[in-house]
């Protein structure tokens, strides 16, 4: 059928024809959707419809702006699957003079969320309805299912909801891991945390590995069969079953691919902005922080191959019980995990009362548990923790939760302990072992250092007999007078 025959059939309209727009366009049509497509390079459009969309009917392709907005049905809803930043709010402008009021735009790509929020914000007042949409999953959940965390109007929830929703993952019982987030940037503030648990989930495994590996002196194809029996238990989640995947992938010369790759890591920043969003707000996502220094560090690859020459220290060796190790490494995996997305939460809660966002904690748990690349066993029990108490504070403090982290606390203590001796790095399960001795801990060292700060700077001091709220100055060398400065919160 000639597009002339097919104006205003399309229920929504995808303009970015990257792998991850055309997944989500298959998958639309496989749930019964008819969707407009448009790609700046217009090329695209006929090679995708003579390609990965051949045989699709419901696939309709536009080579303008105004040919794709015709084939859209009233209220019309136009998808950008373009890259973060500048580019959305390029193709915005391309868009939006074609557009009605009570039409809508949506943000599927990985953008920062204060712009979501000034997006979101700005079309309201041209009567533009907008939602900007964390999806997770890489290509393949793009196609068969992934975790969307949609924000913005939520006027606009109801046009899409329908859509969304069939297209997610499904839990096991069948709920479609996608639900409405909150206002303005609340659904990519929701996938910037996604990713930024992501990056601790990553560091955590990979310091495991290093540990058995050079630790323990562990084959690939032994660390591969520790990662399958960990896959089947508490810890059975996607990035662990593809490090199984991983260890037993064999090179084109049959060695492990694994030990071929340079030990240098890449990010696109979505770690990076949840650190700076916790600086920001003084809550202290410290696993996180530590996974995006990781990164960075192992970017010196040859700063640190000329450091390996002239710095020393202990080297790895292991007496004692392999296999019980092994499993106390699982213990602090497991531990370092709930600490994890304990801060994320945490952040998340924030970040919901810093902006007013009515989040849906629990709900975020269950968009979380299928789809995404975190999705694992483990988030059914935060979903179980927010259901049993909305209100809770921190994830440590659910009895489920708190219980775990006695019973692995010893095994804990003992992997990073066993790590320092050997000389080998384990930022995220060493700073996730001190951030839970540290929000344990009912009195920390802070009174010296606000001592200090006063000393110093006549930043004053709360005093321990005095009504919170109420600061007090010393003059500590008898010569600084009695004026205090300022003082803020961060």
């Amino acid at each position: 059928m000639a597009n002339e025959d097919k104006k205003q059939s399309a229920d929504i309209g995808l303009i970015g024809l990257a792998v991850m727009g055309q997944n989500l366009v298959l998958n639309m049509a496989d749930n019964g959707y008819t969707v407009a497509v448009f790609n700046r390079t217009v090329s695209k459009v006929d090679d995708f419809l003579g390609d990965a969309a051949k045989g699709f009917d419901k696939v309709v392709g536009a080579h303008s702006m105004e040919e794709f907005i015709a084939l859209l049905k009233r209220p019309r809803k136009v998808m950008l699957m373009v890259k973060a930043g500048d580019v959305v709010d390029q193709f915005i402008d391309l868009v939006v003079p074609h557009l009605e009021q009570g039409d809508l735009i949506i943000d599927g790509g990985n953008s920062h969320f204060p712009d979501t929020t000034r997006r979101t914000k700005a079309l309201a007042e041209k009567g533009i309805l907008y939602i900007g949409t964390g999806v997770s999953g890489g290509e393949e959940g793009a196609r068969r299912g992934p975790s969307i965390m949609p924000g913005g109007n939520p006027k606009a929830w109801p046009l899409v909801k329908d859509i969304f929703q069939a297209i997610a993952a499904k839990t096991d019982d069948g709920e479609p891991c996608c639900e409405w987030v909150g206002e303005e940037g609340a659904g990519h503030y929701v996938k910037m945390v996604h990713n930024g648990i992501e990056y601790g989930d990553m560091q955590l495994i990979c310091e495991a590995y290093q540990l058995m590996k050079d630790g323990l002196g562990m084959s690939p194809a032994e660390m591969h069969e520790v990662f399958a029996e960990w896959n089947k238990g508490e810890l059975d989640s996607y990035l662990i079953e593809i490090t199984r995947d991983i260890l037993a992938f064999k090179d084109t010369d049959g060695s492990p691919l694994v030990e071929n790759i340079l030990d240098t890591a890449g990010q696109k920043g979505t770690g990076k902005w949840t650190g700076i969003s916790a600086l920001d707000l003084g809550v202290p996502v410290t696993l996180i922080g530590e996974a995006v220094f990781s990164r960075c560090l192992s970017a010196m690859k040859e700063e640190r191959v000329k450091a390996s020459k002239v710095l020393t220290g202990p080297k790895p060796s292991f007496s004692g019980d392999k296999k019980a190790f092994i499993e106390d490494i699982r213990q602090a995996l497991l531990a370092s995990k709930i600490v994890s997305y304990a801060q994320g939460y945490m952040l998340m809660r924030e970040a919901a009362t810093d902006n007013g966002w009515n989040l849906n904690f629990g709900g975020v748990a269950m968009m979380w548990r299928g789809g995404c690349i975190i999705r694992s066993v483990f988030l059914g029990k935060i979903k179980d923790a927010f259901d049993k108490n909305p209100n809770l504070t921190n994830l440590l403090l659910d009895d489920h939760f708190h219980g775990v982290i006695d019973r692995c606390q010893g095994s804990w203590r003992h992997v990073v302990s066993q790590a320092v001796q050997m000389g080998i790095p384990v930022p995220a399960f060493a700073t996730a072992l001190t951030f839970f001795d540290g929000y344990r801990s009912e009195r920390l060292p802070a009174n010296l250092l606000q001592a200090q700060r006063d000393y110093f700077g006549a930043h004053t001091y709360e005093r321990i007999d005095a009504p919170r709220g109420k600061f007090h100055h010393t003059n500590w060398t008898g010569t600084g007078g009695t004026t205090s400065a300022s003082t803020y919160q961060v």
